[in-house]
């Protein structure tokens, strides 16, 4: 049996609009030669000629959120409370098996920039791709957003998952979702214009705070999904084990087993 690996991250890089302004991340690239000084330093009287090619090693100095990149959100993110009121787990409390099981892809990629998912769009998605929902599948939406990525609008782009559309998954077993924008929400100058029309501070994240009611986690910032079919594959996205953490970045990948 042969296995292909399709890789669902994005970059962690410099100068690519991928979050706000306040929270992009910011990598420092210190080459051979700028190291130098660090290497001479832990062997008294050693020259840099000493050394092959004069040259010390490379290393980054990294300055990120928890949240740059493809990552993976825990239940604490969204509040301090879940499953009606018992403590909400952080990312190293999140369990290993929810972060490798069989895959299923709904394809919102049609939606406008701030559509509202409900439940009836995702039991019409199932139905079109012949699905049944089975428990702990994760579940990775496919919007807008995906081929946005790099662009400066990428923040801005794709659907958002509403309360009734996250509820309708989480109902059905699932504890792991995905998207491949910036968030499982519309993005935040949808829902602003929404709120300052009706005042209703319930349309803030409310997918998000979905996970008040039922504990789950999420992926978001996914790439690649318009290449993977409905259904047929693994996800594995086990996150960075992060001392009481709201996310935690992954290397998420679809497997395939031909």
């Amino acid at each position: 049996m042969a296995r292909r690996i399709v890789d669902l991250s994005v970059y962690l890089e410099n100068d690519v609009l991928s979050d706000p302004a306040p929270y992009r991340p910011r990598i420092t690239y210190i080459d051979h030669k700028t190291s130098l000084p660090d290497l001479i330093g832990f062997f008294p009287g050693l020259q840099g000629s000493d050394l092959p090619d004069g040259e010390a090693w490379a290393i980054e100095r990294v300055e990120l959120i928890t949240h740059n990149g493809t990552h993976l959100d825990a239940p604490y993110h969204y509040a301090s409370t879940m499953d009606k009121g018992e403590r909400a787990i952080t990312i190293d409390e999140v369990p290993l098996d929810w972060c490798f099981q069989p895959g299923v892809k709904l394809d919102f990629a049609k939606f406008p920039d701030g559509y509202v998912v409900t439940a009836k769009d995702v039991e019409a998605e199932l139905e079109r791709i012949g699905h049944t929902l089975s428990p702990l599948e994760i579940v990775v939406v496919n919007t807008a957003a995906g081929r946005r990525y790099g662009r400066d609008d990428y923040v801005t782009a794709g659907c958002g998952m509403g309360y009734a559309a996250t509820m309708y998954l989480l109902e059905r077993g699932v504890r792991l979702t995905g998207t491949d924008g910036w968030s499982w929400d519309a993005p935040f100058a949808h829902t602003k214009s929404q709120f300052e029309a009706t005042g209703d501070a319930g349309l803030i994240w409310e997918g998000h705070k979905a996970g008040r009611e039922i504990g789950y986690c999420h992926l978001e910032k996914l790439h690649n999904l318009e290449s993977l079919p409905p259904s047929g594959f693994t996800i594995a996205c086990f996150p960075m084990k992060i001392r009481a953490a709201s996310a935690g970045w992954t290397r998420a990948v679809a497997i395939f087993d031909t």
